[in-house]
């Protein structure tokens, strides 16, 4: 009896301590988005009260003042340009490394995985240099072509996992029937690659977004500009402007908590499926 009254307290405790965790998480979200509807004075007075009336002028005064409808769409359109090249190409080049045995292949894989391990901040300069040396600073693709490259590890490290979990035997299956080497890689294992492509999908979405350093070194044209730069207009020299800056961290957050959202699933089953080599 003393024994199973100990295991229920136990996890009473486990479930409160959770419960308790997933409240600091889930408040700081809550606590941006009724600080975005306060007036400045309403929040220099008390920053946890609640809005006295919701001000939802904030929002507009960021997008028109603030420039953060420029911002959004720049970040927007240096996201799916990445997202779309580095699902196809961690896709065949994972691919390619788990089905095939050629000359250098553990090389061009532990290569990948290497790039995993080198820090953004290390290659600031020498990417900084590079890209004034080929005349690319300043450019509308600029970004997308370091946020390719550092996301491709990652995405060649779960594909080549999850592919090498797809059974030989369904590819050799579909060959017989007579499909193409072509509809066999993209119609068939690919789909079954779902959980992984969607975790890659997702991690790619949320470091290209949130990416703050390159922006910063690599783009000085205001009209090229990011949102996590953009934020920054809302900083100046001795005031803050919180809740217009709350109000463009709003905007900034939602399409990151609305993919999390749709695709929380996968990206579970993707971790999992990528973490162990079958």
């Amino acid at each position: 009896m003393m024994k199973r009254a100990w295991g229920m307290f136990q996890g009473v405790v486990a479930n409160v301590f959770v419960a308790l965790f997933s409240i600091t998480c889930i408040f700081p979200i809550i606590w941006m988005i009724y600080s975005s509807l306060k007036t400045d004075k309403e929040f220099s007075l008390n920053i946890l009260s609640l809005p006295a009336k919701p001000e939802f002028g904030n929002y507009s005064r960021a997008i028109t003042e603030g420039r953060i409808g420029s911002y959004f769409m720049n970040s927007m359109f240096n996201t799916l340009s990445a997202l779309v090249v580095v699902l196809v190409i961690s896709f065949i080049t994972g691919y390619c490394i788990s089905r095939f045995r050629f000359k250098g292949r553990t090389f061009i894989y532990y290569m990948f995985l290497s790039g995993m391990l080198i820090p953004i901040y290390a290659l600031l300069i020498p990417i900084f240099v590079e890209f004034k040396t080929l005349g690319l600073l300043n450019k509308k693709f600029t970004l997308i072509l370091p946020y390719i490259a550092f996301a491709l590890p990652t995405g060649v490290f779960l594909v080549e996992s999850s592919v090498e979990s797809v059974p030989i035997e369904v590819e050799e299956a579909a060959c017989i029937d007579g499909s193409s080497f072509l509809n066999t890689m993209f119609r068939i294992v690919m789909p079954m690659c779902k959980p992984v492509l969607s975790t890659v999908a997702i991690l790619t979405f949320l470091h290209t977004w949130n990416e703050f350093p390159l922006a910063l070194v690599l783009i000085r044209s205001n009209a090229l500009k990011t949102m996590p730069i953009g934020l920054t207009n809302f900083v100046g020299s001795y005031t803050v402007n919180y809740p217009l800056m709350l109000a463009a961290l709003v905007v900034s957050t939602l399409p990151v908590v609305i993919m999390y959202l749709l695709f929380y699933n996968q990206i579970m089953k993707g971790m999992t499926a990528g973490a162990v080599k079958g």
